[in-house]
Formats: C-alpha cells, sequence, structure tokens
C-alpha cells in the first residue's frame, strides 16, 4: 500500500503566494531584505494585506480571531 502525499493549494493558497510576489517585489526594489527597517513599516498597506493573507490562509476563511 503506498502513502499519497498530495498538497492542496486553495484559494487562500494562491493569495498568500500572489502576496509574498509583491512584498518580496517591494523589498528588493527598496533594496530591503525584509520589512522591518523600513520607514513605512507601519503604515504599509501592501504589508497589511500580507498579514491579512497570512492569516487568511490559516484559518481557511473560517474568520474568528487570533488564537494561540
Amino acid at each position: 500500500m503506498s502513502e499519497h502525499n498530495e498538497i492542496v493549494i486553495d484559494e487562500w493558497d494562491l493569495k498568500l503566494d500572489k502576496m509574498i510576489v509583491e512584498l518580496k517585489n517591494c523589498q528588493e526594489s527598496n533594496s530591503l531584505k525584509s520589512c522591518t527597517p523600513c520607514s513605512q513599516f507601519f503604515e504599509c498597506e501592501l504589508r497589511k494585506r500580507y498579514v491579512i493573507a497570512v492569516y487568511e490562509s490559516m484559518n481557511k476563511g473560517s474568520g474568528g480571531g487570533f488564537e494561540f
């Protein structure tokens, strides 16, 4: 009997992948390796959308708050 390790990519993972590309492009265009040293760190709309995409990818759109 063989095991199948299939990776299912859903709409939230696709959105996250897109946001990662956009974030990396922004970092590269500003000669940064991360968002942390950026002067727009707290005001950045792209970063805010990325954080939302990460959260939605984790909870698959089920809503709720951050629970650890």
